[in-house]
């Protein structure tokens, strides 16, 4: 067989990926539109269910919970940037279904079994974290927000000259949804910490050893995200921290099962190399740690 007829052999199979995942793409952007457009017509619902924290908050101050369009097209924007959120929620389910026809046929049984748990696990913990950001986290932002609000009043006197200016809330419908997104997105992808250390724990990138060993830069690490992702009052952050430090010693816990099947496996198969894995086994390093 010539070069040229080898190389063409190996074109055709490309050509054939590609083609199918041109078509995995297309179902998935089609599915997405559709979740947009389903979104687009419930937008009004969806905004008053995000806005009940902020609701609740205003409504123990005694104050009415009245959001404002600084803009003329904000009222759009804000019905579009809802429909986006929402069509790709509800399209992720298709979605991660054309991903996972996509890559299978090109994993063996056993990666097929490892892959498809983290696939499901994926989007519960991103929906967990979701509802830990809107049910915890956002009142306690909200009220720490506004708390900054005062009357006005009067220094001395009676005269109008000596008034002082009153601080109160007049939100923009926009920049509220923008401020509540963010929380949402940030502790969803918080949330997918011991699904994706889990995976790289099967694909043998990281281990359970070196997870207990990086403990301290990881305290650093997220002392970081919680001051990025939550408002600058200590009560949230900490709550964050304490969440997500306990999302990291879980996926050493779930990173150390891994690996102590994988142990088991090759034990069983004759496979263990002493010299190579070492001596002791997994439990033994978690009495040691």
């Amino acid at each position: 067989m010539s070069a040229a007829d080898e190389l063409e052999d190996t074109a055709a199979p490309l050509i054939e990926h590609l083609t199918e995942l041109r078509s995995r793409l297309i179902r998935s952007l089609l599915a997405f539109i559709v979740g947009m457009v389903i979104c687009f017509t419930v937008w009004n619902p969806v905004f008053n269910f995000l806005t009940l924290p902020l609701c609740d908050a205003l409504a123990s101050r005694g104050q009415d919970c009245d959001l404002q369009f600084i803009a003329l097209e904000e009222g759009f924007f804000v019905a579009i940037q809802i429909s986006l959120l929402g069509g790709l929620m509800l399209g992720f389910p298709f979605i991660s279904y054309q991903l996972w026809r996509f890559v299978a046929p090109g994993l063996y049984k056993s990666e097929k079994g490892a892959f498809l748990p983290f696939l499901i696990a994926s989007p519960f913990m991103f929906l967990l974290g979701a509802a830990f950001a809107y049910y915890v986290i956002t009142p306690l932002a909200f009220g720490f927000f506004l708390g900054f609000q005062q009357p006005g009043s009067v220094i001395n006197g009676t005269d109008s000259s000596t008034q002082a200016a009153g601080i109160l809330f007049q939100g923009s419908a926009k920049a509220y949804l923008n401020l509540t997104i963010k929380f949402i997105v940030a502790f969803g992808l918080c949330f997918q910490l011991p699904v994706l250390l889990t995976l790289m724990g099967k694909a043998g990138l990281v281990s359970a050893r070196g997870l207990r060993g990086t403990r301290k830069y990881a305290v650093v690490g997220i002392l970081i995200v919680a001051a990025l992702a939550t408002p600058p009052d200590v009560i949230s952050q900490v709550i964050l921290f304490v969440v997500v430090y306990g999302l990291y010693e879980v996926s050493i816990q779930l990173v150390a099962r891994v690996e102590r099947k994988r142990e088991a496996k090759l034990r069983a198969d004759g496979l263990w190399d002493e010299d190579l894995h070492g001596e002791g086994t997994f439990e033994d390093e978690d009495k040691t740690a």
